[in-house]
């Protein structure tokens, strides 16, 4: 199984983006048994909460639905557990740096 984790900062807007994008790739070739996909941020301002409506409202325009996914925090696991962490830019990948076990 390959397991991919994107990062951005508040995880409610790219990240989830993201992750409901390749959930959907994923599930038209059929191959969501292949993977497991998830999304965080770096920071902890929206954990628990619901993607962004404007988010959730590009998504749906395109037949994705990412309105059941919530905010969560990377943690320095989730640099062990998965084997892609696609970070959405610099700052983002510079955190995971941080947290990252030696």
């Amino acid at each position: 199984m390959v397991k991919v984790l994107f990062v951005c900062l508040g995880n409610i807007c790219r990240s989830p983006t993201a992750e409901g994008v390749l959930r959907k790739l994923v599930r038209e070739r059929q191959l969501e048994h292949h993977f497991e996909i998830d999304s965080a941020g770096t920071h902890a301002y929206h954990v628990g909460e619901p993607p962004d409506e404007r988010a959730q409202a590009a998504c749906a325009r395109r037949g994705i639905d990412i309105s059941r996914l919530s905010g969560r925090k990377a943690i320095a696991s989730d640099i062990e557990r998965f084997d892609y962490i696609l970070a959405m830019d610099r700052e983002n990948y510079e955190n995971l740096l941080n947290i990252c076990p030696p």
